[in-house]
């Protein structure tokens, strides 16, 4: 089987990474390719590390599919593909083993109760 993340790859003949309400980090910076209205070409849409919720999905070409993700502290909505996101909300088990007690801030991240335990 071929890796998802290859841009050679067609993501279609695989179900959507993530669902439609999941929370999502991005994992990179993203920056104004000249699509999205209202913004300078190369003016910062999102930092690595912000924190959103997918809104929908949708596909690009017939081979990938770019989900809709709002990034509610900097109150914009980018269309972003799975290699540039990670989930919050379904992280793997052994993941959460080696996270340990770092885990269960995982739970807070994105809903504005940082503080809470």
């Amino acid at each position: 089987m071929k890796d998802v993340e290859s841009d050679d790859a067609v993501e279609l003949a695989f179900p959507p990474r993530f669902a439609v309400g999941e929370r999502v980090i991005a994992r990179t910076v993203i920056r104004n390719d000249g699509t999205y209205n209202g913004m300078a070409l190369g003016e910062l849409l999102v930092s690595q590390g912000d924190v959103g919720y997918v809104t929908a999905i949708g596909t690009f070409l017939q081979r990938f599919y770019v989900y809709a993700v709002h990034f509610f502290e900097r109150d914009c909505r980018v269309g972003m593909r799975a290699k540039e996101l990670c989930t919050l909300d379904r992280l793997p088990r052994d993941v959460l083993a080696k996270l340990g007690k770092r885990a269960d801030a995982l739970r807070w991240i994105g809903l504005g109760r940082a503080d809470m335990e």
